[in-house]
C-alpha cells in the first residue's frame, strides 16, 4: 500500500490519539519489565508550568507537563543515566542526577494546547531556559529532545 505525502504530512499533523501510547519507558535494572503512557496518563500526573523563550520558538512560550523526575519516578527503575529518545532515533544522554523537581519538564502542552509531530510534539523534553544560567549551555539545549517516544534508565 502506497500513502501519499499529503497524507504523511497530515498524520504527522495530529496530536497523539486518545488511548495511544506515547511514551515507553524501559530500564536496565529490570529488563523484562516496562511501562507505558498515554497522553492522558501524562497529563494525570502532577503537572509543572513555566514561561521561556528557545532557541527553536518565536518569542516566550508557555510549557507544561510533568517533571521528567516524576515520570522516573512513577516508573520506578534505578539507574544513574537517562537515554532518551526520539521518533527519528535521536539519542541523548541526561544524569539523573542532575534531575530536579520542576526541571526539566516532558512538555505536553504549548501554550496550553497539545501540539503534533510537526510542531516538536507530541512531547518534548524542555528546560525553563531563561530561570537560570545554568539551563543556557549547549549540553543543555542538546538534551531538549522533541519528538520523545522512549526512555531507558540505565
Amino acid at each position: 500500500m502506497l500513502i501519499s505525502t499529503t497524507a504523511v504530512l497530515a498524520l504527522m499533523s495530529l496530536p497523539a490519539l486518545a488511548g495511544e501510547t506515547v511514551l515507553t519507558v524501559t530500564g536496565t535494572s529490570d529488563p523484562d519489565r516496562q511501562l507505558t503512557f498515554t497522553m492522558q496518563e501524562l497529563e494525570a500526573l502532577p503537572q509543572v508550568t513555566f514561561d521561556t523563550t528557545t532557541v527553536w520558538t518565536d518569542g516566550v512560550q508557555q510549557f507544561s507537563g510533568p517533571a521528567l523526575k516524576t515520570v522516573l519516578d512513577q516508573a520506578g527503575f534505578e539507574g544513574e543515566t537517562v537515554k532518551a529518545r526520539a521518533l527519528n532515533d535521536y539519542v541523548i544522554d541526561i544524569p539523573v542526577s542532575s534531575l530536579q523537581d520542576n526541571a526539566p519538564i516532558i512538555a505536553t502542552r504549548i501554550q496550553g494546547a497539545p501540539f503534533p509531530r510537526r510542531e516538536k510534539g507530541p512531547l518534548w523534553i524542555v528546560y525553563p531556559f531563561d530561570s537560570a544560567a545554568e539551563f543556557q549551555t549547549e549540553m543543555i539545549y542538546g538534551r531538549s529532545i522533541w519528538q520523545l517516544n522512549r526512555i531507558e534508565i540505565q
